[in-house]
């Protein structure tokens, strides 16, 4: 069964499986992402973006890009490891606002 499901994938070996299967597993973190997010909208009957979307998409994230550095993707590399630092951001803007720390914009500049 499992060596049936690899070569579905295209694995050669059972390591290249294995990675399938993490890479897999991020873009379900990044699908569960968007869940969480209608989820949360639909019961508030507006748009909302909880915690749990940025913390999906850190883990997503994180995961996909140890799945692209295994690949030796560049651009996938690049991607991911941008997205990580917005999210990780976002994470810990939401941090300083619950503790009450100023995270306020600055004015915009006068004309």
């Amino acid at each position: 069964m499992m060596q049936a499901l690899a070569e579905f994938l295209g694995a050669d070996t059972m390591l290249e499986f294995a990675w399938i299967l993490i890479g897999l597993a991020g873009q379900a973190l990044f699908m569960g992402r968007f869940l969480v997010q209608w989820i949360a909208s639909e019961k508030a009957r507006r748009s909302v973006i909880p915690l749990a979307f940025w913390w999906f998409s850190i883990g997503g994230a994180a995961v996909l890009l140890a799945y692209a550095i295994h690949r030796g993707d560049p651009v996938f590399i690049l991607g991911q490891s941008l997205g990580f630092f917005i999210y990780a951001r976002n994470l810990w803007l939401i941090r300083a606002e619950r503790r009450g720390a100023d995270v306020t914009p600055p004015p915009p500049p006068t004309a």
